[in-house]
């Protein structure tokens, strides 16, 4: 027998018709929230930048949203950077990370083990950064960038930022 988990099985009482709709996070219910990461911005208006959440809450720290999909393997969301702000360097060390870029361009950087490098993302590419990999990405251009973001795990840990950078001295709420 396959496994299911209890987000998958359809209530008794429920319909069909009723049960597909539960599992669809339409746009036009969703809203920007630019407070996921606000104790960024406070920090630093550079890293402004607002999470859009579908499918579980993603790993900003964001405990609860009741408006999104339950997830049991992934979190699936959409993120907006505006024009020459940042998502500064971190390490998701339980996840891999995924970017599809949407609208726009974004500087990429990753370092590992003493090299740094950094590449260009645009229009419908894709990256997929593995655990352990520390990440950031900035937006040179004179308009918001649209990316999908999305983690492997239902309920990533918050991640880290290398203890020089100035955000891994802030206490999270």
């Amino acid at each position: 027998m396959k496994e299911q988990f209890d987000t998958w099985v359809k209530p008794a009482e429920m319909s069909l018709g009723d049960f597909v709709e539960s599992r669809i996070a339409r746009f036009k219910g969703r809203t920007y929230d630019f407070n996921a990461l606000k104790f960024q911005a406070d920090f630093d208006p550079k890293y402004r930048r607002a999470q859009m959440r579908y499918m579980g809450t993603g790993a900003t720290g964001v405990r609860r949203d009741s408006n999104t999909i339950p997830s049991e393997h992934f979190t699936f969301s959409t993120m907006v950077l505006p024009a020459q702000c940042e998502g500064p360097l971190h390490t998701h060390h339980d996840v891999e990370e995924v970017f599809f870029m949407l609208k726009g361009n974004i500087t990429l950087f990753v370092e590992h083990d003493g090299e740094k490098v950094e590449t260009q993302l645009h229009e419908r590419d894709l990256i997929s950064v593995p655990p352990g990999i520390p990440r950031g990405l900035f937006n040179h251009g004179q308009e918001e960038a649209l990316m999908c973001v999305m983690l492997g795990s239902p309920k990533p840990q918050i991640p880290t930022y290398p203890d020089d950078h100035p955000l891994s001295k802030i206490e999270r709420y």
